[in-house]
């Protein structure tokens, strides 16, 4: 490589020096892909850029990262980008508390112990995680709470659990604690400044910590990211430090969160919740009648959207839709106004949002997509979604100038991250590198792609495509011993085909449903079991060694339309420009992902088998799965799968 000076030389030495010499020692192995990852990453750091790095399986991505920031903040000052006295933190965010979880307790401190001994750092690596208030106790609200409950029936774990927390400040740490008692014990959104327990307050002392000029990463999700962003954006009070580098690991869920930041929502959980802190301040009758005038609002607009399914997605407005908007958005003006010197001014500012979101259904305005999500009791929950993600995402992140590297196992799309670099907003930034760092699993070894041409063409959601698809996995399921993971991309036909095949299979069969990590655990008790599956066991569901030696992808998985992508479609002039730049995109990507649960270390072996007529030979996605997948031997017969099998596995497997 050529660098621009004589510190880029010695700061890229020193990746290999970590990666070839010193982690080895630990007892971590040598993956040449990690190693030029992170001199990607180094030089995105160094130069100012913000790289797009595609990671895949196995890689470890975590640590070409974090090396790559250690490496920054130590010689950054002296290629000229910097200042020596610089000691701003880095920003680490992702979307899965597990991820910040094991980064913070297992990552990072064996990184400090290990550069601590070898004398490239001065001081241990401090980090902490970084959450927004509604993750936290407020203990004049606890004690509210628990006073409420202490003597009335209630579910002795949840109950338990609440009172837990008098001892415990994150509640993260509790499980059991119910959704209900979460809101209302919660770090409100606006602490009075006169709240007595200010002092001793355990989330201010939290904010304290937070604050130590020696923390190296703060870690947080992608929608404390981005609300730091608007708090900055808007000249507000930062949520975070002002940091000089951010990370985006899990990169591909960051438009998701910032449709949800950036996006307002209202459902009748809200309005009991501010029914029952009017109560707590005597206001019952305004709760009464707010609590009435929602709860008929919830219940026509469901009459007027009710489908077989739930309420349909897109919100077109009705004569009977605009009296009750318009006879809520009333209530909650006259309740802002009465309430004013009365209430607390936190519970007149969710009564404005509440009416901002009625507003913003009842106007004819373009800014947001109007649509309904149904919520727990089954009723509509209002949904508006900003227009314009992207360029929200451009002036808040990426033109403040800072260094960043986006990573993840499904950044690139096809031949390219065409797709990634639209969705967040990067389609006209300058400063974009790109790096693909192939997995190291050896998956034309290891894993045979069953693209059978037997597949008969049946009516989508038919009793005939049902009965198809599961003689097909039956036979696989045979052929491989159990073993295997059967991923829908519906829920429905995933219940069909369970059905048929329930007591017709000599293995253990699990299905998962809401209860979904109670029965994947059970799953990966079992020796041979098979597992149906669909939603969020598509990604982020780890099955190393014997447990999945068949990954049955039942149908490729494209995106159900709904009114966020039927706006998109807006912006193209055709149907097949639409499909090549957007729908095909997205179904690659969660390919990859469903496909990654296949082989998870370097010793798996799996047969990964799509059920579907347009993946084969031929079929009109043929090409477009095969670019999306890493090269590996291909079958188009049962008998090649048993043979793969037969070859791969020892005489225990069979046991």
């Amino acid at each position: 490589m050529n660098y621009k000076n004589q510190y880029q030389r010695k700061a890229h030495r020193e990746v290999d020096f970590i990666f070839l010499t010193l982690l080895p020692q630990a007892g971590l192995s040598v993956r040449e892909e990690q190693v030029k990852l992170s001199h990607q990453m180094l030089d995105a750091l160094l130069e100012g850029n913000i790289a797009l790095c595609d990671a895949g399986v196995g890689i470890g991505k975590t640590y070409a990262y974090l090396v790559a920031c250690i490496l920054m903040r130590k010689y950054v000052a002296a290629t000229g980008n910097g200042w020596l006295c610089d000691k701003r933190p880095i920003v680490i965010s992702t979307s899965s508390i597990a991820l910040q979880e094991a980064i913070i307790q297992e990552y990072i401190p064996f990184l400090s112990d290990v550069f601590l001994s070898a004398g490239l750092i001065g001081s241990p690596l401090k980090a902490i995680v970084r959450k927004g208030k509604e993750h936290f106790v407020c203990d004049e609200r606890l004690g509210v709470r628990l006073e409420a409950v202490r003597e009335k029936p209630k579910n002795e774990l949840q109950k338990k659990a609440l009172f837990s927390l008098k001892q415990i400040y994150d509640m993260d740490e509790v499980p059991n604690l119910s959704s209900f008692d979460r809101r209302l014990v919660c770090v409100p959104k606006f602490c009075p400044k006169e709240c007595p327990g200010r002092t001793s307050c355990r989330y201010q002392m939290y904010l304290k910590q937070a604050r130590d000029p020696d923390i190296f990463f703060q870690i947080c999700n992608h929608n404390y990211l981005l609300a730091d962003s608007s708090h900055r954006a808007k000249d507000y009070k930062p949520l975070l430090t002002d940091y000089r580098a951010l990370i985006v690991d899990e990169a591909h869920k960051l438009p998701e969160a910032a449709r949800q930041m950036y996006g307002k929502s209202l459902c009748y959980e809200d309005i009991l919740e501010i029914c029952y802190f009017l109560e707590r301040e005597h206001q019952g009758m305004a709760a009464k009648k707010l609590k009435s005038v929602f709860h008929n609002l919830f219940h026509v607009v469901r009459e007027n959207y009710m489908a077989k399914g739930g309420p349909a997605s897109a919100f077109h407005m009705t004569e009977e839709c605009a009296t009750v908007l318009e006879e809520g958005k009333a209530l909650l003006k006259e309740l802002t106004g009465k309430l004013r010197g009365v209430a607390p001014g936190w519970i007149r500012n969710q009564l404005e949002e509440a009416g901002e979101v009625l507003s913003i259904f009842s106007g004819s305005g373009k800014r947001y997509i109007l649509h309904l999500e149904q919520d727990k009791g089954k009723l509509p929950q209002l949904c508006a979604t900003s227009r314009k993600i992207p360029d929200i995402l451009s002036g808040v992140l990426w033109s403040q100038g800072f260094p960043a590297i986006l990573t993840s196992g499904t950044l690139k799309a096809g031949n390219g991250f065409s797709r990634t670099r639209q969705e967040n907003g990067l389609g006209k930034e300058v400063r974009v590198t790109e790096y693909v760092a192939e997995s190291p699993f050896a998956y034309e070894k290891n894993c045979l792609l069953y693209l059978p041409q037997t597949l008969q063409r049946t009516k989508h959601g038919s009793r005939e495509e049902a009965v198809m698809l599961a003689q097909h996995i039956q036979r696989l399921i045979c052929s491989t011993y159990g073993h295997t993971l059967v991923l829908f991309t519906s829920y429905s036909l995933m219940g069909s085909v369970y059905q048929i095949l329930r007591d017709s299979l000599p293995f253990p069969m699990v299905e998962v449903w809401r209860n979904a990590q109670e029965e994947i655990m059970r799953f990966k008790t079992l020796e041979n079991a098979v597992l149906f599956a669909a939603g969020s066991c598509w990604e982020g569901v780890d099955f190393p060694g014997d447990i999945v030696s068949s990954l049955i992808i039942v149908r490729l998985p494209f995106a159900v339309p709904d009114p966020l992508r039927e706006a998109e479609k807006e912006r193209y002039a055709t149907l097949p420009e639409y499909i090549r730049d957007i729908i095909v995109p997205d179904m690659q990507k969660k390919l990859r992902q469903g496909f990654g649960r296949a082989i998870r270390t370097e010793s798996d072996t799996c047969v990964v088998s799509i059920l579907d007529h347009r993946a084969v030979a031929g079929g009109r996605y043929h090409e477009d799965v095969l670019c999306a997948l890493p090269a590996c031997q291909m079958a188009e017969s049962i008998e090649d799968v048993e043979a793969f099998i037969r070859r791969q596995k020892q005489e225990g497997y069979y046991m």
